[in-house]
C-alpha cells in the first residue's frame, strides 16, 4: 500500500511539472519538446506527430513528425483531409473528451481504418492516441502518440492521463501562437510586409513556380527547410491538400478557397489562400500569401484573452467599427448587455475603451503583459 501511494506521488508530481511547463510561456518548439520529454517519462511512446492548426481552419501551420511518421507526411494528409476514418481532428475537436484511441474507436479492429492499413501498419506502428488541443472552445494544435504494432495499445489510464493533460498544453499553445515567445528577430510593422506572394503547384502538391515575394513571407513560417528538405511548410502543404481534397471527394463542387493564418517566426501574421488555376499545360494550384488583415487578425487574438463565445462577437463587431446600436441589431441582444459583454472584455484585456482594445490588438500584445485594471 505504502508502495502504491509513493508511486501515485511520484506520477501527480511528474503530472504537476507538465502544467507548469505549459505555465511558462515557451515558445512552440520549446513547449511540444518539453512536454514529450516529460511525457515520456510518465508513459511509453514510439513515436509523435505534432502540430499547431488555425483555430478557425483547423490546417495544420507547423508540424513536428518523429520517425517513422515523417516519411509519411503526404499519406497522413490525404487521410485527414480526403478520406472517411476514425478519429479525425476535426470531430475531436468538437468532442468531449477530446481524446481517443484508435483500438477505443474500432472497438480493437484496427484493420477497419484505412489510416491503419495504408499509413500506421506499413510503417510498423499499431495503436495511436489522438488529442485536439482545445481550449476556450477553440482548438490550437494536435497530438498523436503511437505505439510499435502489438495486440496491446494504449490503457485506459493512459487515455485519462492524456485528456488531463491536453487542456493544458492547449493553454501553453494558445499563448505561443497568439503572443508567446518569439526568435530573436523583432516583430515588423505592417509597412515592413512585402507584398502579396504567388506560389503555384501542380496537383502532386509539386513546386512549379513562385515569385521572390513568395520567398519573403516562406522564409518567416517557423518550421520551413524547404526547398531543402524536399517537402512543402505544413501551412502551404495543408491548404493545397484541403483544396485538392474537396475537390476529389466532390468534382462537380467548387470549394472555397483553403485558407491558413500564422504567425511567422518574426511575429508577423500571415494568411495563405489556396484555389484553383486555370493553365493551359495542366491542373494548377495557386497559393496566396499575404499579411492577415487587421480585422481578421483582431478575430484570432481575442481567442488568447479568454473571451466567451458573446464577448468574442461583441469584441469581433467592436474591431470592426460597429456601433452598439449596430451591434444590437446584428446580435438581436439589448444595450445593456452589449454593456455588459465590453465591460468584461475591457477587464480581461487590461484597457478603458474601444480605441484601447482596437489598439491592443493591432499591437498583437501577448496576454499576460497587460493587467486587468480594478473595478
Amino acid at each position: 500500500m505504502a508502495g502504491g501511494t509513493a508511486a501515485e506521488a511520484r506520477l501527480e508530481r511528474r503530472i504537476s511539472g507538465v502544467q507548469t511547463l505549459c505555465r511558462a510561456g515557451l515558445d512552440v518548439d520549446a513547449l511540444h519538446s518539453g512536454f514529450l520529454y516529460r511525457l515520456r517519462t510518465i508513459m511509453p511512446v514510439d513515436a509523435v506527430f505534432f502540430a499547431t492548426v488555425d483555430p478557425g481552419t483547423l490546417l495544420f501551420t507547423s508540424a513536428m513528425a518523429e520517425e517513422p511518421l515523417d516519411t509519411a507526411t503526404p499519406l497522413f494528409l490525404e487521410n485527414e483531409f480526403g478520406r472517411r476514418d476514425v478519429n479525425k481532428f476535426a470531430v475531436l475537436a468538437e468532442s468531449a473528451p477530446a481524446v481517443s484511441s484508435l483500438d477505443q474507436a474500432t472497438g480493437g479492429e484496427r484493420t477497419s481504418s484505412a489510416r491503419y492499413r495504408e499509413v500506421m501498419a506499413p510503417l510498423g506502428l499499431g495503436d495511436e492516441l489522438r488529442a485536439a488541443l482545445v481550449i476556450g472552445h477553440r482548438c490550437w494544435g494536435v497530438l498523436c502518440l503511437h505505439r510499435e504494432d502489438s495486440p496491446t495499445g494504449f490503457s485506459a489510464d493512459e487515455l485519462t492521463l492524456v485528456r488531463r493533460l491536453a487542456p493544458h498544453l492547449a493553454g501553453g499553445l494558445r499563448h505561443a501562437v497568439t503572443g508567446g515567445a518569439l526568435s530573436a528577430r523583432p516583430p515588423l510593422s505592417p509597412d515592413q510586409n512585402p507584398s502579396p506572394g504567388i506560389v503555384v503547384l501542380d496537383d502532386s502538391l509539386a513546386l512549379i513556380s513562385l515569385n521572390s515575394e513568395a520567398e519573403q513571407w516562406l522564409a518567416d513560417l517557423t518550421d520551413n527547410q524547404w526547398p531543402g528538405s524536399g517537402t512543402l511548410p505544413a501551412a502551404l502543404h495543408s491548404a493545397a491538400a484541403r483544396l485538392l481534397f474537396a475537390e476529389r471527394a466532390d468534382p462537380l463542387a467548387c470549394p472555397p478557397p483553403a485558407a491558413v493564418r500564422l504567425r511567422g517566426s518574426s511575429g508577423r501574421w500571415l494568411s495563405l489562400h489556396a484555389s484553383r488555376l486555370e493553365d493551359p499545360a495542366g491542373p494548377r494550384i495557386g497559393v496566396v500569401i499575404q499579411a492577415v488583415p487587421p480585422a481578421e487578425l483582431g478575430s484570432i487574438l481575442l481567442s488568447a484573452y479568454g473571451l466567451t463565445e458573446a464577448q468574442l462577437r461583441v469584441a469581433a463587431l467592436i474591431l470592426k467599427g460597429r456601433s452598439t446600436r449596430e451591434i444590437v441589431t446584428e446580435l438581436y441582444i439589448s444595450a445593456n448587455t452589449v454593456q455588459e459583454h465590453l465591460t468584461a472584455i475591457f477587464d480581461k484585456l487590461g484597457v478603458r475603451s474601444r480605441r484601447e482594445l482596437v489598439a491592443t490588438l493591432l499591437a498583437s500584445a501577448p496576454p499576460g503583459e497587460r493587467h486587468p485594471r480594478s473595478r
